[in-house]
């Protein structure tokens, strides 16, 4: 404890303490230091010992009286906070200072250091020094306790695919990951053709929606319930449902699309190979090299669906390849992509390598193609295709073969792979566990098109380390240490992670 004395005007002589007796300077109080701390406590009526209520699932803490707000440990809003549950015993000292003293994290005690100052007898102003403890009390929040409800929710977004493969799913899973979507949802259901995300208000379900407007080419519809309606004060209860349907194309599907929509497309090619579902459907024509981007609105107004199964692939070997140079179009023709290479190809199936039968094509790959390489595609000559689109055009216009991707040894690929992705904590009940080859499928994609991982975040898999090895170069396409990712972990001074600091 301190006397704050103003600056004297003129020399002052010295005066007996009335108490003790001993020579001090004169003060209003005429008394000394240690007399006064034995007669005033300026810190009167400020509990030395507060408590705070930390939720340990989301990790925040309570704010009279319902707010939960995030802070980390002797940061400028923990302060603030703490300073708040003394707010109301301090209106009659004026604050000077405060600041944090240093505890174990573990220790679930929080310590501020305050400096005040109060008015005392006859106008002498005290100056005192103290402490002031914070117990951290467990205490669940109530977004946490809908969390481990699991049922209660206020809004579910509902997003369909009707399609075989789910590499759609697979894109926009990172994409969510990547922009932290995720963070809001009380729950995330796996379930056929789809996936559903539970919300405690409808605002976080809209908001959902919105992003995957903007993500993927898909169309909406929305619905509400009513709960429960309070006459008295006229407040409604709703749940809220968003139906997101997307589109049933993915990467590398064949597609047949109406004749008018190939016009307005820039007289394009009916058939067409998709090459990459984004906010858009790109699409590329392997007998002309033309490319267009499908959106949502015009989908819907033409649709068209997938020719074939992802499982009727079949590996096809390269037997000739002639590189196309001078490509004619017609009067009206759209773009054409200058990422590939339009060239006529002879091949033969891998099933079908002890008889004579080869098949001949247009294929977008000609920059990716030598003799003797193996190739995925899919065989129309021998397959009977159910679409009013490719039933109208001339058998004679129609491809034997349409060749997808250049194939690459599995095993191999998966062996060097050093990177690995994030998934969503998704409840799997009931769902079948054959999706790793299409899982293996989206790896391979991201591998072999640059543009579609600009939008993925990749880590580096530290677990794993890569093979290097001249003997099992075969030329798949790789993913470059520059493009990976860093996982973060923090870790506190005792070598535990962060995480468990204020849980355990």
């Amino acid at each position: 404890m301190e006397y704050i004395q103003a600056p004297a005007t003129s020399s002052q002589g010295n005066i007996l303490c009335c108490t003790c007796g001993i020579p001090i300077p004169p003060n209003p109080a005429n008394m000394c230091v240690s007399c006064l701390r034995t007669q005033v406590d300026i810190s009167e009526g400020i509990p030395k010992q507060v408590t705070v209520h930390f939720c340990k699932q989301c990790e925040r803490y309570l704010q009279p009286p319902q707010t939960w707000m995030h802070c980390a440990l002797e940061s400028r809003e923990l302060l603030a906070l703490c300073l708040k549950k003394l707010k109301a015993s301090m209106t009659k000292v004026r604050l000077i200072d405060a600041g944090f003293l240093f505890t174990e994290p573990h220790s679930k005690r929080i310590k501020l250091k305050l400096t005040i100052q109060k008015e005392v007898m006859n106008g002498a102003i005290l100056q005192q020094v103290f402490v002031v403890e914070f117990v951290i009390q467990s205490q669940m929040c109530s977004d946490c306790h809908r969390v481990e409800a699991k049922d209660f929710w206020k809004a579910v977004v509902q997003v369909r695919q009707k399609t075989v493969h789910k590499k759609t799913f697979y894109y926009l899973e990172q994409m969510i990951l990547k922009h932290n979507l995720h963070q809001n949802t009380l729950r995330i259901k796996e379930i056929h053709d789809g996936l559903d995300f539970y919300f405690g208000t409808k605002q976080h379900g809209q908001k959902m929606v919105d992003f995957l407007q903007c993500t993927v080419p898909c169309r909406t519809k929305a619905s509400q319930r009513l709960i429960s309606h309070d006459v008295h004060t006229n407040e409604y209860n709703y749940k809220s449902a968003f139906s997101v349907e997307i589109v049933p194309v993915c990467k590398d599907n064949v597609v047949c699309l109406s004749p008018r929509l190939a016009q307005s497309l820039g007289n394009m090619s009916q058939v067409c190979v998709c090459t990459r579902v984004t906010s858009t459907i790109h699409l590329i024509s392997p007998s002309t090299l033309q490319i267009a981007e499908v959106d949502a609105n015009t989908y819907w107004r033409y649709p068209f669906n997938s020719l074939c199964n992802p499982k009727q692939l079949e590996e096809f070997i390269v037997m000739e390849i002639d590189i196309i140079r001078d490509q004619k179009l017609g009067a009206g023709a759209g773009l054409t992509s200058n990422k590939h290479v339009l060239a006529e190809v002879w091949v033969q199936k891998v099933s079908e390598m002890n008889t004579s039968q080869q098949y001949f094509c247009r294929t977008y790959m000609g920059h990716l193609l030598n003799i003797g390489d193996m190739v995925m595609g899919f065989d129309f000559a021998n397959s009977n295709i159910n679409d009013e689109h490719w039933n109208k055009i001339n058998p004679q216009h129609l491809p034997d073969v349409i060749l997808i991707k250049k194939s690459y040894d599995r095993m191999k690929r998966v062996k060097r792979r050093n990177w690995k992705l994030k998934e969503l904590d998704r409840d799997r009940e009931g769902m079948p566990s054959d999706d790793e080859r299409q899982y293996q499928d989206f790896l391979e994609d991201l591998e072999e098109d640059e543009g579609l991982r600009k939008n993925v975040n990749i880590f580096r898999d530290a677990n794993k380390l890569p093979v290097e090895s001249d003997t099992d170069d075969d030329g798949a396409p790789r993913i470059s240490l520059a493009e990976m990712l860093e996982e973060l972990t923090l870790n506190d001074a005792t070598g535990g992670e962060g995480a468990d600091m204020m849980t355990e």
